[in-house]
Protein backbone atom coordinates (compact mmCIF):
# COMPACT_ATOMS: atom_id res chain seq x y z
CA UNK A 1 0.00 0.00 0.00
CA UNK A 2 2.40 2.43 1.04
CA UNK A 3 4.48 1.89 -2.49
CA UNK A 4 1.44 2.95 -4.52
CA UNK A 5 0.40 5.72 -2.36
CA UNK A 6 3.78 6.93 -2.97
CA UNK A 7 3.55 7.16 -6.83
CA UNK A 8 0.11 7.60 -7.18
CA UNK A 9 -0.85 10.58 -9.70
CA UNK A 10 2.92 11.48 -9.43
CA UNK A 11 2.82 12.78 -13.25
CA UNK A 12 0.17 14.83 -11.90
CA UNK A 13 1.70 15.94 -9.25
CA UNK A 14 5.18 17.10 -10.66
CA UNK A 15 3.64 19.06 -13.75
CA UNK A 16 4.06 22.73 -13.51
CA UNK A 17 0.18 23.94 -13.59
CA UNK A 18 1.17 26.98 -15.72
CA UNK A 19 2.26 24.43 -18.05
CA UNK A 20 5.82 25.83 -18.51
CA UNK A 21 8.62 23.79 -18.42
CA UNK A 22 11.45 26.28 -19.09
CA UNK A 23 12.35 29.94 -18.98
CA UNK A 24 12.71 32.27 -21.49
CA UNK A 25 16.46 34.68 -20.52
CA UNK A 26 14.43 37.54 -19.60
CA UNK A 27 12.54 35.90 -17.23
CA UNK A 28 15.78 35.79 -15.31
CA UNK A 29 16.85 39.41 -15.38
CA UNK A 30 14.43 41.48 -12.66
CA UNK A 31 14.47 38.45 -10.17
CA UNK A 32 18.45 38.05 -10.16
CA UNK A 33 19.41 41.64 -10.04
CA UNK A 34 16.56 42.73 -7.16
CA UNK A 35 18.17 39.16 -5.44
CA UNK A 36 21.81 41.08 -5.85
CA UNK A 37 21.15 44.65 -4.96
CA UNK A 38 18.90 43.24 -1.80
CA UNK A 39 22.08 41.58 -0.71
CA UNK A 40 24.68 44.51 -1.97
CA UNK A 41 22.65 47.31 -0.14
CA UNK A 42 22.38 45.06 2.75
CA UNK A 43 25.69 44.96 3.49
CA UNK A 44 26.95 47.75 2.42
CA UNK A 45 24.80 49.48 5.14
CA UNK A 46 26.13 47.03 8.47
CA UNK A 47 29.37 46.58 6.69
CA UNK A 48 30.65 49.27 4.35
CA UNK A 49 29.78 52.23 6.39
CA UNK A 50 31.12 50.75 8.99
CA UNK A 51 34.67 50.11 7.89
CA UNK A 52 34.54 53.80 5.90
CA UNK A 53 32.80 55.54 8.58
CA UNK A 54 29.56 56.41 7.14
CA UNK A 55 28.24 54.89 10.26
CA UNK A 56 29.10 54.14 13.81
CA UNK A 57 27.26 50.89 15.63
CA UNK A 58 27.86 52.21 19.29
CA UNK A 59 28.81 49.46 21.95
CA UNK A 60 31.38 47.91 23.22
CA UNK A 61 30.46 44.09 22.06
CA UNK A 62 32.91 42.13 20.51
CA UNK A 63 32.33 42.08 16.43
CA UNK A 64 32.09 45.37 16.38
CA UNK A 65 33.18 46.28 12.49
CA UNK A 66 33.56 50.01 12.85
CA UNK A 67 36.65 48.71 15.37
CA UNK A 68 38.36 46.09 12.78
CA UNK A 69 36.81 43.47 14.45
CA UNK A 70 35.55 41.38 11.93
CA UNK A 71 33.88 37.54 12.56
CA UNK A 72 34.71 34.75 10.32
CA UNK A 73 31.01 34.42 10.10
CA UNK A 74 30.62 38.14 8.22
CA UNK A 75 31.96 36.21 5.08
CA UNK A 76 29.27 33.95 4.37
CA UNK A 77 26.09 36.19 3.32
CA UNK A 78 27.48 37.55 0.11
CA UNK A 79 29.62 34.52 -1.20
CA UNK A 80 26.64 32.45 -0.49
CA UNK A 81 24.49 35.20 -2.38
CA UNK A 82 26.64 36.16 -5.57
CA UNK A 83 27.38 32.22 -6.16
CA UNK A 84 23.57 31.26 -6.24
CA UNK A 85 22.58 34.50 -8.41
CA UNK A 86 25.71 33.56 -10.67
CA UNK A 87 23.79 30.65 -11.85
CA UNK A 88 20.95 32.84 -12.89
CA UNK A 89 23.14 34.66 -14.54
CA UNK A 90 24.96 32.37 -16.43
CA UNK A 91 21.41 30.18 -17.34
CA UNK A 92 20.26 33.67 -18.77
CA UNK A 93 23.82 33.55 -21.24
CA UNK A 94 23.23 29.69 -22.36
CA UNK A 95 19.26 30.43 -23.16
CA UNK A 96 20.35 33.48 -25.35
CA UNK A 97 22.64 31.07 -27.15
CA UNK A 98 20.05 28.39 -27.65
CA UNK A 99 19.52 28.85 -31.99
CA UNK A 100 16.10 28.91 -31.24
CA UNK A 101 16.52 31.76 -28.98
CA UNK A 102 19.67 33.50 -29.54
CA UNK A 103 20.02 36.96 -28.34
CA UNK A 104 23.28 39.09 -28.18
CA UNK A 105 21.80 41.43 -26.18
CA UNK A 106 20.80 39.27 -23.51
CA UNK A 107 24.57 37.17 -23.98
CA UNK A 108 26.18 40.70 -23.74
CA UNK A 109 24.35 41.55 -20.56
CA UNK A 110 25.05 38.49 -18.53
CA UNK A 111 28.76 38.51 -19.13
CA UNK A 112 28.61 42.36 -18.03
CA UNK A 113 26.39 40.86 -14.61
CA UNK A 114 28.59 37.83 -14.41
CA UNK A 115 31.94 40.41 -14.57
CA UNK A 116 30.21 42.45 -11.91
CA UNK A 117 30.05 39.72 -9.40
CA UNK A 118 32.92 38.06 -9.70
CA UNK A 119 34.72 41.34 -9.25
CA UNK A 120 32.77 41.83 -5.95
CA UNK A 121 33.83 38.49 -5.19
CA UNK A 122 37.57 38.23 -6.26
CA UNK A 123 38.00 42.16 -4.07
CA UNK A 124 36.51 41.15 -1.30
CA UNK A 125 37.90 37.27 -1.06
CA UNK A 126 40.88 36.92 -3.55
CA UNK A 127 41.34 34.01 -5.35
CA UNK A 128 38.09 32.54 -5.72
CA UNK A 129 36.35 29.72 -7.95
CA UNK A 130 35.88 31.35 -11.50
CA UNK A 131 36.56 28.86 -14.35
CA UNK A 132 34.62 25.84 -12.51
CA UNK A 133 32.18 28.23 -10.52
CA UNK A 134 28.48 26.96 -10.52
CA UNK A 135 29.23 23.83 -12.66
CA UNK A 136 27.50 21.48 -9.72
CA UNK A 137 24.83 20.52 -11.97
CA UNK A 138 27.37 18.97 -14.04
CA UNK A 139 28.78 17.10 -11.06
CA UNK A 140 31.80 19.28 -10.35
CA UNK A 141 30.98 20.27 -6.24
CA UNK A 142 34.85 21.01 -5.66
CA UNK A 143 35.86 24.26 -8.13
CA UNK A 144 39.42 25.10 -8.25
CA UNK A 145 40.08 28.58 -6.46
CA UNK A 146 41.22 30.93 -9.71
CA UNK A 147 44.18 32.91 -9.14
CA UNK A 148 43.02 37.29 -9.32
CA UNK A 149 45.48 37.85 -11.83
CA UNK A 150 43.88 35.02 -13.82
CA UNK A 151 40.03 36.50 -12.45
CA UNK A 152 40.79 40.11 -13.87
CA UNK A 153 42.28 39.01 -16.99
CA UNK A 154 38.74 36.52 -17.49
CA UNK A 155 36.45 39.15 -16.65
CA UNK A 156 38.63 41.65 -19.05
CA UNK A 157 37.87 39.64 -21.93
CA UNK A 158 34.11 39.14 -20.74
CA UNK A 159 33.92 42.60 -20.81
CA UNK A 160 35.07 43.11 -24.28
CA UNK A 161 32.75 40.21 -25.38
CA UNK A 162 30.05 42.10 -24.28
CA UNK A 163 31.13 45.42 -25.40
CA UNK A 164 30.72 43.61 -29.15
CA UNK A 165 27.80 41.98 -28.79
CA UNK A 166 25.83 44.33 -27.38
CA UNK A 167 26.88 46.87 -30.55
CA UNK A 168 24.12 45.30 -32.58
CA UNK A 169 21.35 47.00 -30.04
CA UNK A 170 18.93 43.84 -30.07
CA UNK A 171 15.73 44.26 -28.75
CA UNK A 172 15.42 42.90 -25.26
CA UNK A 173 12.03 42.93 -23.32
CA UNK A 174 11.98 46.20 -21.45
CA UNK A 175 9.63 45.46 -18.84
CA UNK A 176 11.88 42.39 -17.58
CA UNK A 177 15.31 44.93 -17.31
CA UNK A 178 14.78 46.59 -13.80
CA UNK A 179 18.07 48.91 -14.67
CA UNK A 180 17.97 50.16 -18.13
CA UNK A 181 14.28 49.27 -19.17
CA UNK A 182 15.28 47.68 -22.08
CA UNK A 183 17.77 50.61 -23.31
CA UNK A 184 20.83 48.07 -24.89
CA UNK A 185 23.17 51.20 -25.56
CA UNK A 186 22.93 52.40 -21.70
CA UNK A 187 23.97 48.30 -20.79
CA UNK A 188 26.80 48.88 -23.56
CA UNK A 189 27.64 52.25 -21.39
CA UNK A 190 28.08 50.09 -18.36
CA UNK A 191 29.95 47.51 -19.68
CA UNK A 192 32.86 49.86 -21.08
CA UNK A 193 32.78 51.98 -17.42
CA UNK A 194 32.59 48.60 -15.21
CA UNK A 195 35.49 47.93 -17.65
CA UNK A 196 37.44 51.73 -16.46
CA UNK A 197 36.62 50.55 -12.81
CA UNK A 198 38.25 47.36 -13.01
CA UNK A 199 41.37 48.86 -15.19
CA UNK A 200 41.78 50.64 -12.60
CA UNK A 201 41.67 48.69 -9.94
CA UNK A 202 44.62 46.90 -10.93
CA UNK A 203 46.58 49.94 -12.43
CA UNK A 204 49.53 49.58 -10.05
CA UNK A 205 50.67 45.94 -10.43
CA UNK A 206 53.73 46.16 -12.88
CA UNK A 207 52.93 42.88 -14.51
CA UNK A 208 50.11 44.01 -16.17
CA UNK A 209 50.13 48.24 -16.05
CA UNK A 210 51.44 48.63 -19.47
CA UNK A 211 48.96 46.88 -21.22
CA UNK A 212 46.24 48.09 -18.25
CA UNK A 213 47.01 51.77 -19.42
CA UNK A 214 47.12 50.87 -23.07
CA UNK A 215 43.77 49.73 -22.79
CA UNK A 216 42.50 53.04 -21.05
CA UNK A 217 43.85 55.55 -23.38
CA UNK A 218 42.71 53.09 -26.02
CA UNK A 219 38.70 53.12 -24.83
CA UNK A 220 39.76 57.00 -23.86
CA UNK A 221 41.89 58.69 -26.53
CA UNK A 222 42.09 56.36 -28.86
CA UNK A 223 39.30 54.94 -30.01
CA UNK A 224 36.44 56.15 -27.84
CA UNK A 225 33.58 55.35 -30.16
CA UNK A 226 33.82 52.08 -29.78
CA UNK A 227 33.79 52.17 -26.35
CA UNK A 228 31.22 54.43 -24.99
CA UNK A 229 30.86 55.10 -21.53
CA UNK A 230 28.75 57.07 -18.90
CA UNK A 231 28.78 60.20 -19.28
CA UNK A 232 25.75 61.72 -17.23
CA UNK A 233 23.16 60.65 -15.11
CA UNK A 234 20.90 59.02 -17.54
CA UNK A 235 23.45 56.68 -17.55
CA UNK A 236 24.16 55.63 -13.94
CA UNK A 237 23.32 51.96 -13.58
CA UNK A 238 20.12 51.84 -10.73
CA UNK A 239 17.58 49.70 -9.99
CA UNK A 240 14.60 52.20 -8.98
CA UNK A 241 12.65 50.89 -6.37
CA UNK A 242 8.91 50.98 -7.33
CA UNK A 243 6.81 49.36 -4.39
CA UNK A 244 6.31 47.80 -1.44
CA UNK A 245 5.36 43.89 -2.60
CA UNK A 246 7.66 41.73 -5.34
CA UNK A 247 5.27 41.41 -8.69
CA UNK A 248 6.03 42.02 -12.35
CA UNK A 249 7.40 45.91 -12.44
CA UNK A 250 7.20 46.46 -8.62
CA UNK A 251 10.36 45.73 -6.67
CA UNK A 252 11.22 46.61 -2.74
CA UNK A 253 14.17 47.93 -1.45
CA UNK A 254 15.47 45.97 0.92
CA UNK A 255 15.99 48.69 3.63
CA UNK A 256 12.22 48.33 3.38
CA UNK A 257 11.32 44.30 3.19
CA UNK A 258 14.32 43.29 5.48
CA UNK A 259 15.24 46.20 7.89
CA UNK A 260 12.68 47.02 10.60
CA UNK A 261 12.25 50.85 11.12
CA UNK A 262 13.37 51.05 14.53
CA UNK A 263 16.49 49.23 13.82
CA UNK A 264 17.26 51.56 10.62
CA UNK A 265 18.48 54.30 12.40
CA UNK A 266 20.06 52.55 15.28
CA UNK A 267 23.74 53.42 13.70
CA UNK A 268 25.17 56.75 14.45
CA UNK A 269 26.08 58.94 11.64
CA UNK A 270 30.43 59.10 11.42
CA UNK A 271 32.11 62.05 12.54
CA UNK A 272 33.57 62.07 9.39
CA UNK A 273 31.28 61.54 6.92
CA UNK A 274 29.07 64.14 8.31
CA UNK A 275 31.75 66.90 9.28
CA UNK A 276 33.13 67.06 5.94
CA UNK A 277 29.42 67.56 4.25
CA UNK A 278 28.97 70.34 7.08
CA UNK A 279 31.82 72.39 6.54
CA UNK A 280 31.27 72.45 2.40
CA UNK A 281 27.74 73.67 3.09
CA UNK A 282 26.83 70.02 0.71
CA UNK A 283 23.43 70.41 -0.42
CA UNK A 284 22.99 66.78 0.23
CA UNK A 285 22.96 68.01 4.06
CA UNK A 286 21.27 71.23 3.42
CA UNK A 287 17.46 71.27 4.01
CA UNK A 288 15.55 70.61 0.16
CA UNK A 289 12.45 70.45 -1.59
CA UNK A 290 11.25 73.56 0.47
CA UNK A 291 10.55 70.87 4.01
CA UNK A 292 12.57 72.72 6.89
CA UNK A 293 15.39 70.19 8.10
CA UNK A 294 15.14 67.53 5.70
CA UNK A 295 17.90 66.85 3.72
CA UNK A 296 18.57 64.58 0.63
CA UNK A 297 20.62 62.27 2.53
CA UNK A 298 17.66 61.62 4.68
CA UNK A 299 19.78 62.58 8.37
CA UNK A 300 17.97 64.05 11.02
CA UNK A 301 20.00 66.17 13.15
CA UNK A 302 20.82 64.77 17.03
CA UNK A 303 20.19 67.24 20.04
CA UNK A 304 23.36 69.19 19.06
CA UNK A 305 22.30 69.70 15.42
CA UNK A 306 24.18 68.02 12.35
CA UNK A 307 26.39 65.97 14.89
CA UNK A 308 28.81 62.51 14.15
CA UNK A 309 30.07 60.24 16.23
CA UNK A 310 34.03 59.62 15.75
CA UNK A 311 34.14 56.09 14.70
CA UNK A 312 37.22 53.64 16.48
CA UNK A 313 36.56 55.25 20.16
CA UNK A 314 37.72 53.49 22.92
CA UNK A 315 35.92 50.85 24.75
CA UNK A 316 34.03 52.20 27.93
CA UNK A 317 34.16 55.69 26.21
CA UNK A 318 30.88 56.06 24.45
CA UNK A 319 29.88 58.93 23.01
CA UNK A 320 26.31 60.38 22.68
CA UNK A 321 24.81 59.91 19.62
CA UNK A 322 23.87 62.56 17.77
CA UNK A 323 22.70 62.15 13.81
CA UNK A 324 21.09 59.11 12.74
CA UNK A 325 19.24 58.07 9.01
CA UNK A 326 16.08 58.80 9.06
CA UNK A 327 13.44 55.83 9.03
CA UNK A 328 9.99 55.54 7.78
CA UNK A 329 8.03 56.00 11.34
CA UNK A 330 9.99 59.22 11.39
CA UNK A 331 7.01 59.81 8.68
CA UNK A 332 9.26 62.49 6.49
CA UNK A 333 9.32 63.03 2.74
CA UNK A 334 13.21 61.97 2.72
CA UNK A 335 14.38 58.90 4.28
CA UNK A 336 16.88 56.35 2.83
CA UNK A 337 14.87 53.70 4.40
CA UNK A 338 11.73 54.26 1.48
CA UNK A 339 14.35 55.78 -1.16
CA UNK A 340 13.77 54.77 -4.79
CA UNK A 341 17.24 55.60 -5.51
CA UNK A 342 19.34 54.23 -3.37
CA UNK A 343 19.74 50.28 -5.48
CA UNK A 344 22.75 51.92 -7.40
CA UNK A 345 25.03 49.60 -9.00
CA UNK A 346 27.50 52.42 -10.84
CA UNK A 347 27.06 56.02 -11.28
CA UNK A 348 28.35 58.65 -13.55
CA UNK A 349 30.28 60.16 -10.84
CA UNK A 350 32.60 57.28 -10.60
CA UNK A 351 33.43 57.29 -14.08
CA UNK A 352 34.45 61.28 -13.98
CA UNK A 353 36.49 60.33 -10.91
CA UNK A 354 38.21 58.00 -12.65
CA UNK A 355 39.23 59.81 -15.26
CA UNK A 356 40.50 62.57 -13.34
CA UNK A 357 42.72 59.93 -11.82
CA UNK A 358 43.66 59.01 -15.60
CA UNK A 359 44.53 61.99 -16.46
CA UNK A 360 46.10 63.98 -13.63
CA UNK A 361 48.87 61.04 -13.99
CA UNK A 362 49.20 61.77 -17.61
CA UNK A 363 47.55 58.08 -18.69
CA UNK A 364 45.12 60.15 -21.21
CA UNK A 365 44.61 63.43 -22.23
CA UNK A 366 42.14 65.72 -21.38
CA UNK A 367 42.15 67.91 -18.21
CA UNK A 368 41.74 66.43 -14.86
CA UNK A 369 40.17 69.42 -13.13
CA UNK A 370 37.17 69.40 -15.27
CA UNK A 371 36.56 65.68 -15.06
CA UNK A 372 37.00 66.56 -11.27
CA UNK A 373 34.50 69.51 -11.15
CA UNK A 374 32.21 67.15 -13.57
CA UNK A 375 32.77 64.16 -11.13
CA UNK A 376 31.02 66.45 -8.04
CA UNK A 377 28.57 68.23 -9.67
CA UNK A 378 27.15 64.38 -11.33
CA UNK A 379 27.90 63.18 -7.66
CA UNK A 380 25.25 65.86 -6.41
CA UNK A 381 23.43 65.97 -9.53
CA UNK A 382 22.33 62.09 -8.70
CA UNK A 383 20.18 63.29 -5.58
CA UNK A 384 18.97 66.58 -6.64
CA UNK A 385 18.97 66.81 -10.23
CA UNK A 386 18.19 70.55 -10.59
CA UNK A 387 21.12 72.16 -8.31
CA UNK A 388 24.41 71.46 -11.34
CA UNK A 389 22.20 69.99 -14.51
CA UNK A 390 25.68 71.10 -16.12
CA UNK A 391 28.51 69.11 -14.81
CA UNK A 392 31.90 71.21 -15.36
CA UNK A 393 30.75 73.78 -16.90
CA UNK A 394 27.64 74.45 -14.51
CA UNK A 395 28.23 77.92 -12.65
CA UNK A 396 26.74 76.24 -9.45
CA UNK A 397 28.82 73.60 -9.37
CA UNK A 398 31.90 75.81 -9.71
CA UNK A 399 30.88 78.43 -7.04
CA UNK A 400 30.34 75.28 -4.74
CA UNK A 401 33.80 73.81 -5.17
CA UNK A 402 35.26 77.45 -4.53
CA UNK A 403 33.25 78.17 -1.62
CA UNK A 404 34.06 74.48 -0.18
CA UNK A 405 37.59 75.07 -0.53
CA UNK A 406 37.91 71.90 -2.55
CA UNK A 407 38.75 73.98 -5.83
CA UNK A 408 41.53 71.85 -8.04
CA UNK A 409 44.50 73.39 -8.11
CA UNK A 410 47.14 71.90 -10.73
CA UNK A 411 50.10 72.80 -8.57
CA UNK A 412 49.01 70.37 -6.26
CA UNK A 413 51.48 67.40 -5.85
CA UNK A 414 50.07 64.54 -7.30
CA UNK A 415 50.04 62.69 -3.65
CA UNK A 416 49.62 63.45 0.12
CA UNK A 417 52.55 62.72 2.31
CA UNK A 418 50.36 63.34 4.94
CA UNK A 419 46.58 64.29 6.36
CA UNK A 420 47.23 68.21 6.26
CA UNK A 421 48.81 68.07 2.53
CA UNK A 422 46.16 68.45 -0.28
CA UNK A 423 47.16 66.68 -3.09
CA UNK A 424 45.06 65.84 -6.67
CA UNK A 425 44.53 62.30 -5.45
CA UNK A 426 43.00 63.33 -1.96
CA UNK A 427 40.90 65.53 -3.66
CA UNK A 428 39.89 63.08 -6.21
CA UNK A 429 39.25 60.75 -3.72
CA UNK A 430 37.47 62.45 -1.00
CA UNK A 431 34.81 63.38 -3.09
CA UNK A 432 34.82 60.09 -4.75
CA UNK A 433 34.17 58.60 -1.47
CA UNK A 434 30.99 60.63 -1.53
CA UNK A 435 29.85 59.69 -4.61
CA UNK A 436 30.06 55.84 -3.55
CA UNK A 437 27.85 56.27 -0.80
CA UNK A 438 25.40 53.27 -0.58
CA UNK A 439 27.65 51.24 -3.36
CA UNK A 440 27.87 48.02 -2.60
CA UNK A 441 32.10 47.39 -1.21
CA UNK A 442 33.29 50.15 -3.38
CA UNK A 443 34.48 52.82 -0.66
CA UNK A 444 36.45 49.81 1.03
CA UNK A 445 37.99 48.25 -2.36
CA UNK A 446 38.69 51.84 -3.23
CA UNK A 447 40.66 52.82 0.14
CA UNK A 448 42.42 49.46 -0.13
CA UNK A 449 43.98 50.46 -3.59
CA UNK A 450 44.77 53.98 -2.89
CA UNK A 451 44.49 54.56 0.72
CA UNK A 452 42.14 57.52 0.21
CA UNK A 453 40.92 58.87 1.77
CA UNK A 454 42.79 59.77 4.66
CA UNK A 455 40.39 58.40 7.82
CA UNK A 456 41.04 59.22 11.04
CA UNK A 457 42.23 56.46 13.29
CA UNK A 458 40.41 55.97 16.68
CA UNK A 459 42.15 54.98 19.30
CA UNK A 460 39.47 52.18 20.24
CA UNK A 461 40.87 50.44 16.63
CA UNK A 462 41.83 46.67 16.55
CA UNK A 463 43.84 44.71 14.19
CA UNK A 464 46.55 47.23 15.05
CA UNK A 465 44.70 50.03 13.49
CA UNK A 466 45.31 48.81 9.73
CA UNK A 467 42.09 48.18 7.34
CA UNK A 468 41.08 44.60 6.91
CA UNK A 469 42.16 43.91 3.04
CA UNK A 470 39.94 41.19 3.03
CA UNK A 471 36.77 38.78 4.76
CA UNK A 472 38.17 35.26 5.09
CA UNK A 473 36.43 32.22 2.96
CA UNK A 474 33.37 30.88 4.14
CA UNK A 475 33.65 27.99 6.85
CA UNK A 476 31.19 25.46 4.72
CA UNK A 477 33.61 26.25 2.08
CA UNK A 478 36.53 25.00 4.00
CA UNK A 479 34.89 22.05 4.75
CA UNK A 480 33.07 21.16 1.40
CA UNK A 481 36.04 21.98 -0.33
CA UNK A 482 38.99 21.45 1.36
CA UNK A 483 41.66 20.58 -0.75
CA UNK A 484 40.94 23.59 -3.46
CA UNK A 485 40.94 25.80 -0.27
CA UNK A 486 44.01 24.42 0.81
CA UNK A 487 45.78 25.23 -2.06
CA UNK A 488 44.32 28.56 -2.56
CA UNK A 489 45.77 29.68 0.88
CA UNK A 490 49.23 28.14 0.05
CA UNK A 491 49.02 30.11 -2.87
CA UNK A 492 47.28 33.39 -2.04
CA UNK A 493 48.58 33.82 1.97
CA UNK A 494 46.83 32.91 5.20
CA UNK A 495 43.05 33.08 5.40
CA UNK A 496 43.30 35.83 7.72
CA UNK A 497 41.55 39.64 6.86
CA UNK A 498 44.83 41.33 6.35
CA UNK A 499 46.83 38.92 3.70
CA UNK A 500 46.45 41.35 0.65
CA UNK A 501 45.16 40.34 -2.61
CA UNK A 502 46.87 40.45 -5.70
CA UNK A 503 46.41 43.97 -6.55
CA UNK A 504 46.82 45.09 -3.12
CA UNK A 505 50.46 43.56 -2.88
CA UNK A 506 53.49 45.30 -4.14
Amino acid sequence: MSALSCTKDFDKINTDPLGKGEVNAHQLMAPTMVSLMSTNMLRNRNFNNELMQVTVDLGDAEGKTFRYDIRRNAADNTWNSWYVNLTNIKDMYKIASQPEKINKSYQGISLIVQTWIYSLLTDTYGDVPYTEANDGRDGNYQPVFDKQKDIYLGMFEKLEQANNLLKEGTAIVGTSDAIYNGDVAKWRRLGNSLYLRLLLRVSGKSEVSSAVLAKIKEMIDTNPGNYPIMQNNQHTAKLLWTGSNISAQVYTSPFMASVRANDFYVPAIGAFFIDNLISWSDPRILPTYGISGINRFGIRPGNSGYVGVPSGYSPGSEPAKQSVFYSSSDNVAINLQTDRYTGIIMNCAEVDFILAEAAAKGWINGDAGAYYVKGVADAINYWLPTVMPGGATDAAAIAYVNAADIEWNNAYPLESPDANTLSKMSLIHKQKYYALFLVDFQQWFEYRRSSYPILPKGAGLLNGGVMPARLNYPTLTQSTNPTNYKNAVAIQGPDEINTKVWWQKP
